[in-house]
């Protein structure tokens, strides 16, 4: 299949996307590209937006199937470091117990995703001068992709947005902590929020804000929709669920709602339409298995539908 062939227009901000590429292994043997900082790029690329992806691959078959994929979705592949020991992620997606919750996730214990080089990172970075950065929670389980990232987010003026993602690993708590302090927007879900709440003693959002410093919450409520508030608690935008006329897999969803709130705000939209965008995005992604669909022309009339075509288009001023 031919790769995404679109070129951004001038006037779009760029970004840059910090953490996890991986594969996603299904029951039945089907292996898709994963990883929520990976699907964040990679739809941001297919939405125009000039994009940097940060993350580290082993030299292996997967690594190779990810490398693949970004030439696909037309990403670059320079800020991919290669790892000589580690192998790349794997996540094994099962079934849940419970049904409402979809799936649960058990993460290879070391991949080469946990040795982010910040050395080879920070020039890349400068050099990208990204508007927006946006990170995840998972890569800061290793304290050398933790190090790294936190010195890329110290290093850059960029709106730092954090797509938290509570995977169940070792000291989730303390690394959701570090994360919440390293972020000035943070896009989570109803059910990650009140483990928030509960963890840190926090009943509100302005006394999550207090405590660590994001300035605003974007929070996705499935099928009750979603909505966005300031530090204050204050709702500004919200909205209902879009229609799931077919749900196939709700695996990265949440990355897609990410990234269409990005590249709306990378195309200098209003908040409000890119979070419109974000939940429609995200409904589509639960009509095929995986983050983003392997035919590329529904990428397309996304992309169309969703207005990032004309937006990208569009001469420079």
């Amino acid at each position: 299949m031919s790769a995404l062939a679109f070129a951004p227009g001038s006037s779009t901000a760029s970004v840059a996307v910090l953490g996890e590429a991986l594969v996603d292994a299904y029951p039945d043997g089907t292996q898709v590209p994963g990883g929520a900082p990976f699907n964040v790029a990679r739809w941001l690329s297919a939405f125009g937006v000039p994009t940097l992806l940060i993350t580290r691959l082993g030299r292996d078959e997967a690594g190779a199937v990810l490398r693949a994929e970004m030439a696909r979705m037309g990403l670059p592949l320079q800020g991919v470091q290669a790892d000589p020991i580690q192998p790349t992620g794997q996540v094994q997606v099962l079934p849940s117990a419970d049904p409402q919750q979809g799936h649960r996730f058990e993460i290879a214990p070391e991949s080469a995703w946990d040795h982010i080089d910040a050395e080879a990172a920070l020039p890349l970075l400068q050099g990208h001068a990204p508007r927006l950065v946006c990170f995840g929670s998972l890569a800061l389980r290793h304290a050398g992709s933790r190090a790294a990232i936190t010195r890329c987010l110290g290093a850059t003026a960029a709106l730092r947005v954090l797509d938290l993602n509570l995977r169940e690993v070792p000291c989730l708590p303390a690394l959701a902590e570090e994360a919440l302090h390293l972020a000035d927007w943070v896009k989570v879900n109803e059910e990650e929020l009140q483990r928030l709440h509960d963890w840190f003693g926090a009943a509100t959002l302005p006394a999550l804000s207090r405590r660590f410093g994001p300035q605003r919450w974007l929070v996705t409520r499935g099928a009750q929709g979603w909505f966005t508030a300031d530090a204050e608690g204050r709702i500004d935008a919200e909205g209902p669920a879009e229609p799931l006329l077919h749900l196939q897999d709700t695996v990265g969803a949440g990355d897609a709602f990410t990234a269409a709130v990005l590249a709306g705000q990378a195309h200098g939209w209003p908040l409000l339409r890119s979070l419109q965008a974000a939940n429609r995005l995200a409904a589509a992604v639960c009509s095929w298995r995986g983050a983003l669909p392997a035919d590329l022309a529904r990428v397309q009339a996304l992309r169309q539908a969703l207005g990032f075509e004309q937006a990208a288009a569009a001469p420079s001023t």
